[in-house]
C-alpha cells in the first residue's frame, strides 16, 4: 500500500517561514511527477509549485520568488519550502505523486495525494 503524509503546517505570522515535507512509503518502484497543492474552503484546489523526476520545476504566479519545492528520491521525499508568508497563503496544502509501484510481480501507476496539512498566517 501506497502512502503519502505531508507534516510541517502550522500557524506563522505574516513574513514568515514554513517548510512542509512529504514522504512517500510503500512498495515503491519509481516517483515521478510530484506537486504540491492548496486549497481554501468553498474554492477549488490549486496547484501552487510541481517538479519532474528531470527536476523542472513550475510555480503558480502568486508564490514565485517565495516557494520552492525540491526533492530527495533517495528518501522518497519532496518539500515545500515556503518564504514571506502572506495572509493570502493561509489554507490546507496537499502532496500530490505519480507513483510507480509493485503489487506481486507487476508495476502499476497510480496518482496519490496526501491527507492534507493546514498552513495558517496571521497579519
Amino acid at each position: 500500500q501506497v502512502r503519502l503524509v505531508e507534516s510541517g503546517g502550522g500557524l506563522v505570522q505574516a513574513g514568515g517561514s514554513l517548510r512542509l515535507s512529504c514522504v512517500a512509503s510503500g512498495s515503491i518502484f519509481s516517483i515521478n511527477n510530484m506537486g504540491w497543492y492548496r486549497q481554501t474552503p468553498g474554492k477549488q484546489r490549486d496547484l501552487v509549485a510541481a517538479i519532474t523526476s528531470g527536476d523542472r520545476t513550475n510555480y503558480a504566479d502568486s508564490v514565485k520568488g517565495r516557494f520552492t519545492i525540491s526533492r530527495d528520491s533517495a528518501k522518497n521525499t519532496f518539500y515545500l519550502q515556503m518564504n514571506s508568508l502572506k495572509f493570502d497563503d493561509t489554507a490546507v496544502y496537499y502532496c500530490n505523486a505519480e507513483i510507480r509501484y509493485y503489487s506481486g510481480s507487476w508495476l502499476y501507476t497510480h496518482d496519490y495525494w496526501g491527507q492534507g496539512t493546514q498552513v495558517t498566517v496571521s497579519s
